[in-house]
This record gives structure tokens, C-alpha cells and sequence, in this order.
């Protein structure tokens, strides 16, 4: 998922708040995501289709609430996708976005286990749920939000959580687009998993699909 938040200024808050805010912003982000998918697929029935509402629903919800707690603090990216997006932009440091990155993975994860645990699942899996082809990877590559931030910041809490619902059944590939969510699924045998051999090609497409945002959006809100 990508979740382009709020950047608060950078004398609000200092770096291991912001550092803590993400790691726990994320790995309740991917609670939400596993979670909601383990849950969907047990009281389904077998139906794919309810299991994925289920799933995109609970997701939207909970982007909206993390990204209003979360956002005043560390600007809610859980996504190194978007903290590199910030970094181009300038809006924060490469060190900081560096330290983004690596905390939204390691909260994930961490968020991932969380959630095994908390559905009597073994906490140590690997995903054999194989996700692959272009049309899914192309998928990955679909632009995030990024025009609300100029235009109206206060608003993308719940512009992100509507776009990911969507995106969950608009796309292929039901929109991971966060590297950090990638890695933390593929850790996970569930209905939100995703086999570590289709990972890289994902990533690939979400730092891809970030960079054309940037080029995008940055001629798309350029007045006159």
C-alpha cells in the first residue's frame, strides 16, 4: 500500500519519535492487512470474493485511523516508496528517509508475527502463495496519491484509505505498492501472503511506480 501521509515540521517532533511512530504505524498497518485476511478467508467459506472485501475494507479503515494518529508525528509514510518520494522532494532528509525505510521493514515483520500469534498461527512462515506475471506487476506500478498533499493534506487520511480500498479490486495484483509490506506478506502463509520469489519484481514495480509519481505530479501542479 501506498501511503503518502502528513509531514509535520521538522522541529515538531525528533527523529526516534518519529522513528518509533513509524515502526508502530506499520506494524499495525500489516496487523490490519494479515489480520484481516486470515479472519476474511476462515469465515468466507471458501469464497474468495467476500474473504477480499473483507480484507479491502479493514485495510481502508485502518490506513484512515494510523494515518490520522500517526501522521502528526512522523508524516504516516509505512512506506519506503514514499519516504524516497519525500526525499526527492526534499521534504526530508536521505538519512531520514534511509531510517524510514529500514524501521517501516523491521515494523512490518514485526507486525506480520504480531498478528500470527494473535490467530494461533506458527509465527515463522514463508508465503507459497505465488503472485506473478506482467498484468501483477504492472499493477504495482500504478501511481500513489500524491496531488492531495498540495491541494488538501488534511484530507489524505481518508483520500489514501478510499484509494487502497479500490485498488484492492481495481488491480491484478490487489495493490501492494510498499516494499515494506511486500517483504513483511512474503512472511506470512496466509491470504495476504506472497511467495519471496515474486517480491523483488514487485518492489521493483512500486519504486518505479513512485518515481513516475514524482515526475508526474511535479508537471501535473505546477501553475503557470
Amino acid at each position: 500500500m501506498s501511503d503518502a501521509g502528513l509531514e509535520p515540521p521538522l522541529s515538531d517532533f525528533d527523529p526516534i519519535r518519529r522513528l518509533t511512530a513509524e515502526t508502530l504505524g506499520t506494524a499495525l498497518l500489516l496487523a490490519v492487512v494479515v489480520g484481516s485476511g486470515i479472519m476474511g478467508e476462515r469465515l468466507s467459506g471458501g469464497n474468495d470474493a467476500i474473504a477480499l472485501m473483507a480484507n479491502a475494507l479493514a485495510t481502508g479503515a485502518g490506513l484512515v485511523v494510523l494515518i490520522t494518529v500517526f501522521g502528526p508525528i512522523s508524516g504516516a509514510h509505512f512506506n519506503p516508496a514514499v519516504s524516497l518520494v519525500f526525499a526527492l522532494r526534499r521534504e526530508i532528509s536521505w538519512p531520514l528517509a534511509a531510517a524510514y525505510s529500514a524501521v517501516q521493514t523491521i515494523g512490518g515483520v514485526i507486525g506480520v508475527w504480531t498478528t500470527h500469534l494473535i490467530f494461533s498461527e506458527p509465527v515463522f512462515q514463508v508465503s507459497t502463495k505465488m503472485r506473478e506475471g506482467p498484468a501483477l506487476v504492472f499493477s504495482e506500478g500504478v501511481a500513489t496519491i500524491l496531488g492531495t498533499l498540495r491541494f488538501r493534506p488534511q484530507f489524505t487520511p481518508v483520500a489514501v484509505g478510499l484509494y487502497i480500498t479500490s485498488a484492492y479490486w481495481f488491480t491484478a495484483s490487489t495493490s501492494f505498492a510498499n516494499p515494506a509490506v511486500t517483504i513483511a506478506r512474503s512472511l506470512s502463509d496466509t491470504f495476504a501472503g506472497i511467495a519471496p520469489s515474486c517480491a523483488p519484481m514487485f518492489i521493483a514495480a512500486q519504486f518505479a511506480g513512485a518515481l513516475l509519481a514524482v515526475v508526474v505530479f511535479r508537471w501535473l501542479l505546477k501553475a503557470r
